[in-house]
């Protein structure tokens, strides 16, 4: 089983942007010395949510620092980018780093990026899809043009040509039904972002490689973000998450603005309105203490033993065979994240990568999940 931290990076008052970087950084640097497979970088604008602008830059910049890991994408928002361009830098980075790509694509839920990229909400499944297909196209072929609804391109070519078959190792997160279904006929792997009942995810992959078999392709077990409190005692890493993880709600509405239900009125997002409720209801201290123990109880949170026995489960439900792992996230002090992100690599990692247990392919089968209406949806 293959694992590896992904950068997220907070904005925090009072604290300049560039002193946040110079801590998370070494923090990639860490990953492959300390064993890890692969690292990851997130995207988004605007609000200091996980001030990740270009993450294939950031890879870029850790691609002449590594040898082995991989370097992946968790997520690129295809509709805010013209895909020629993306095409182009995934084929760099791709001949760059010798082969080490892995790209997650995905298409955004925060209207406060769309309107800063001046793109319409509601165009926001056809570009995704449109991009998808131009992107695997410009890598495929050796010239191409194409005629499109966003986009009309005369024959050019992608120089230079990348290496390794990135467009092999594409994934694709997913919340609605219907994006599920358009990056099922795409081929994409399941990106899962831990956010519901295991059981529930476990439904949704079985569910979504029923949906790509069925249109002709072979299913890829599922990549899986989850954040990580790895400490010498349960009551230590309990402490840790429950600290640092509720911080997140108040930087998910402040940045998705799901509370006032407006992507309910938006095309394609519709399904998101029914979390008004949810979020509005975070402002009241118990149910938001409810809350928090309840994405505990779905993250992997305990002594590495306690790890261990998670992540096995999450295994055996899932079939997951890579596990993108958050190590710092809310405010937490570096100091903690590093002590995190070492203890598990010393003492869970080997665990993951050699023991039998964790080795081969898993065919999930659904899972009975008692999931109710009011979902979190805790985004990257």
């Amino acid at each position: 089983m293959k694992v590896g931290p992904a950068l997220s990076i907070l904005a925090q008052p009072g604290v300049p942007d560039v002193a946040l970087y110079n801590e998370h950084m070494p923090l990639g640097d860490l990953a492959e010395p300390l064993g890890f497979d692969s690292l990851f970088a997130l995207e988004h604008h605007f609000t200091g949510y996980s001030m990740s602008p270009s993450p294939l830059q950031m890879l870029s910049y850790y691609a002449g620092r590594t040898k082995k890991i991989t370097l992946g994408t968790c997520v690129i928002v295809l509709p805010w980018h013209d895909p020629i361009r993306v095409a182009e830098q995934i084929a760099l980075l791709d001949v760059m780093s010798g082969g080490r790509t892995l790209m997650g694509f995905g298409r955004g839920a925060a209207s406060i990026e769309y309107e800063g990229f001046r793109i319409p909400m509601e165009e926001a499944r056809p570009r995704f899809v449109e991009s998808a297909q131009l992107i695997i196209k410009a890598l495929t072929e050796e010239s191409f043009d194409w005629n499109g609804e966003f986009y009309k391109i005369p024959r050019v070519a992608i120089r230079p040509r990348p290496i390794s078959h990135p467009e092999r190792r594409f994934y694709a997160s997913s919340v609605s039904p219907e994006s599920a279904e358009v990056m099922a006929k795409l081929g994409f792997g399941m990106l899962i972002v831990m956010q519901n009942e295991w059981a529930k995810a476990a439904e949704d992959v079985h569910k979504y490689r029923a949906m790509i078999q069925g249109v002709g392709h072979t299913p890829r077990p599922p990549i899986v973000l989850t954040n990580v409190a790895c400490a010498p005692t349960r009551e230590e890493a309990r402490e840790w998450a429950m600290k640092y993880l509720s911080e997140k709600w108040d930087s998910i509405d402040n940045h998705y603005h799901f509370s006032d239900g407006h992507l309910g009125e938006v095309k394609g997002y519709e399904s998101y309105g029914k979390l008004a409720k949810t979020y509005t209801k975070m402002k009241d201290e118990s149910f938001r203490t409810k809350a928090t123990d309840f994405y505990l109880s779905i993250q992997i949170v305990g002594t590495p033993d306690d790890c261990i026995q998670q992540i096995g489960e999450l295994r055996r439900l899932t079939g997951t065979d890579h596990l993108v792992t958050e190590f710092s996230f809310g405010s937490m002090p570096h100091h903690l994240a590093e002590m995190n992100m070492r203890l598990f690599a010393e003492k869970v990692l080997p665990v993951l990568q050699r023991d039998a247990a964790f080795q081969g392919i898993i065919d999930p089968l659904a899972q009975h999940s008692d999931a109710g209406e009011d979902r979190l949806f805790a985004p990257a």
